[in-house]
């Protein structure tokens, strides 16, 4: 689909008509140019083939069959050539199931994503890579001119999120961040019932992020022939193989090793803290903001290979002096309010006065954006050119928390904020941490 929401098919499909002189056809399969057509539907690329990427494939798939709102996979890609295959595999399998009297699929695998980047007729991409792929992979995919859906975090850095803003702004492409909780009524209703004042102020605000925990085997070991690992590698510095440091060779399934490397993921204040800080700060009302100081402590045992914080606290405060703590604990969040209390999880709310629940927000307040599947909300929103429920600025923000809490792990010291110029506030030595070295050529 064209920005101007004109698809590329129809103009070129227009303009051989007109150039042609022909008339077309007295009957025409509803089909061929109808609201179904092969030339209404958006073409997805899916960059990233393992244990989520499979999961946003699958969102893909079975949202592009709805009537009137087409998509179909074209093509998969992945720096381990087992992956892509088995993507290439389901996605045949699901349309020979799904779509018997339709032409069979074709579906080019790719192990370089600029390769597939560089195809045309592909309209968006989904990116559900390692997290230190996500910033340079979004980027040249809002250069190419490709929607895009990116699982959380959006990017490793703060610096990364800050160039990936100015990418799809530029270049006026649709980016969803995967922060599906936004997607989900019961977070939705908790937020507004916040925001509206059903708790009376606002006074703090908890939220709880699960546990790392294993080792990791540092032996080297023999790359394997179907995984191109420099460019597993990518921006990061070189270092030796083992399938702990990259992912399972025998099940796409399996939790990866790299989610507890801290040079691909900063554990699961990014992996968790980008959810349940997401919510935190739809239900504060700041996402084009945030908070204004960070302090934070965390484990780091010796657990191998595997270096990311375990057991941790995190401390913050917004300038209306609302109070933003994260700790350990089943994933969820806990808004606490001058009149009570209200906690939101996946599958379960619940608060201190069940009656508040039962309450519903008049068309004079405050009344949060609706969606109810998160791919299909992508979908909608490439076609509309409407941002989607997680846009490009609010998955920063929201990733930003988790990197300032991370920062403060890491620097154990109270960090100052400036959430409108983005920097820490008289620290030098925390600024540095706001992006990293690049390795060549992915500066």
């Amino acid at each position: 689909m064209s920005k101007s929401g004109i698809n590329r098919r129809d103009f070129a499909k227009a303009t051989l008509l007109g150039a042609s002189g022909l008339a077309l056809p007295a009957i025409v399969s509803p089909r061929v140019f109808g609201k179904d057509a092969p030339s209404n539907t958006l073409r997805i690329g899916c960059i990233g083939n393992g244990r989520m990427g499979h999961g946003d494939m699958q969102a893909v798939l079975s949202n592009g069959l709805r009537p009137g709102a087409r998509a179909r996979v074209v093509a998969v890609c992945d720096a381990d050539r087992n992956r892509s295959q088995h993507a290439q595999r389901v996605v045949k399998e699901f349309y020979v199931e799904k779509t018997p009297d339709e032409s069979p699929a074709e579906v080019e695998i790719f192990d370089d994503y600029r390769e597939l980047l560089a195809r045309s007729d592909i309209d968006g991409v989904t990116i559900s890579t390692p997290d230190h792929w996500h910033g340079p992979v979004a980027v040249a995919a809002a250069k190419a001119g490709k929607d895009i859906y990116v699982q959380k975090p959006l990017t490793y850095t703060i610096g990364e999120g800050q160039q990936l803003i100015e990418a799809v702004r530029r270049n006026n492409v649709v980016l969803q961040t995967g922060s599906q909780q936004r997607s989900d009524k019961n977070f939705r209703h908790a937020c507004e019932l916040v925001r509206n004042g059903r708790l009376g102020k606002l006074q703090r605000i908890v939220v709880r992020v699960p546990t790392d925990k294993g080792t990791g085997d540092p032996t080297p070991m023999e790359v394997p022939g179907n995984l191109n690992y420099n460019l597993w590698l990518g921006p990061t510095p070189l270092a030796e193989y083992t399938e702990d440091r990259v992912h399972s060779q025998s099940s796409i399934g399996a939790r990866p090793g790299w989610l507890q490397i801290e040079p691909y993921c900063r554990g699961m204040i990014t992996g968790w803290g980008s959810h349940m800080f997401d919510i935190a700060q739809w239900g504060h009302g700041s996402d084009d903001s945030g908070p204004i100081e960070m302090e934070a402590t965390g484990e780091f045992p010796d657990r191998g290979l595997f270096n990311v914080h375990v057991g941790f606290q995190a401390h913050g405060r917004y300038s209306d002096g609302v109070e933003l703590i994260a700790v350990n604990g089943d994933p969820g969040v806990t808004f606490e309010g001058s009149d009570g209390w209200l906690t939101v999880g996946r599958g379960f709310i619940e608060a201190e006065h069940p009656e508040v629940l039962k309450s519903q927000i008049g068309d004079d307040e405050t009344r949060l954006y609706v969606s109810n599947n998160h791919m299909g909300n992508f979908l909608d929103c490439m076609r509309s050119r409407e941002d989607p429920i997680c846009p490009v600025e609010t998955g920063h923000r929201s990733n930003t928390i988790c990197v300032l809490a991370h920062t403060a792990m890491k620097l154990e010291r109270n960090l100052r904020w400036d959430p409108q110029a983005e920097q820490f506030i008289d620290d030098q030595e925390a600024n540095e941490t706001l992006d990293y070295e690049h390795r060549d050529p992915w500066a």
